[in-house]
């Protein structure tokens, strides 16, 4: 790891975040430039870059992840909410340690779901599970 890491920082206690949930293996704090109200991080103590680094720790995070999402449903009076963790640049990675985004959502909010991003796909289906079969 060349350069310093905001989310070990806030690990340590170096650096400031808004906590709402924490364990041994993880903790989760709302996130700094929120998409939703509630928009929080979930994040594992230890550093590893993203998903393909993991080593196990999105399973590790796994229970911090259904109890901040259970919180921010119940606080929150929330819906639904999205989940979804970014790895590499291509995937808009910016913070290269692994984390989940929770994000609380109301019906008719009026943000995009999953299936308003879909974009053509430009191989079939069964070419591609060829390829990953």
């Amino acid at each position: 790891m060349s350069d310093p890491c905001i989310f070990c920082a806030i690990v340590a206690g170096d650096a400031p975040a808004q906590v709402v949930y924490s364990d041994d293996a993880a903790i989760a704090f709302l996130d700094i430039n929120p998409a939703t109200t509630g928009h929080t991080l979930v994040i594992p103590r230890r550093h590893v870059e993203g998903l393909l680094d993991a080593d196990g720790a999105l399973a590790e995070v796994g229970p911090a992840v259904e109890a901040t999402g259970a919180l921010l449903v119940e606080r929150l009076g929330a819906d639904g909410i999205n989940v979804f963790s970014s790895t590499g640049h291509a995937a808009g990675q910016v913070v290269f340690h692994l984390h989940v985004h929770l994000l609380p959502r109301w019906s008719g909010d009026g943000l995009l779901s999953l299936h308003d991003l879909r974009v053509p796909v430009r191989e079939d289906r069964d070419a591609v599970h060829r390829r990953l079969a």
